[in-house]
């Protein structure tokens, strides 16, 4: 099994949290009470491209952490997220 450093990035609004090749490995999530979509696109410069998760947030201001199984996603050119007001993410990356 291959490894590499995990690193972690983030964003309280929208925007890139990695420039080049990565896999997601996981994600802690705070709605700051506001509901809608948290998307992560394959890009490293805008939301657009391939849109490798999509993680639907409810009003709930309990923070979500998710671990992705396996080697994680695989994003080919970036991470760039998409946020809903007053959200904030934390990826871990590598």
């Amino acid at each position: 099994m291959m490894q590499t450093d995990v690193k972690a990035g983030h964003r309280d609004s929208s925007g890139v949290v990695y420039v080049g090749r990565t896999r997601v490995k996981g994600y802690q999530l705070a709605s700051g009470g506001t509901a809608g979509e948290i998307q992560f696109w394959d890009n490293a410069t805008t939301n657009s491209g391939t849109e490798a998760i999509t993680v639907n947030i409810t009003i709930n201001t309990a923070v979500i952490s998710t671990l992705i199984p396996g080697e994680g996603v695989l994003f080919q050119n970036g991470v760039y997220v998409v946020l809903p007001a007053n959200a904030a993410v934390t990826v871990f990356y590598g």
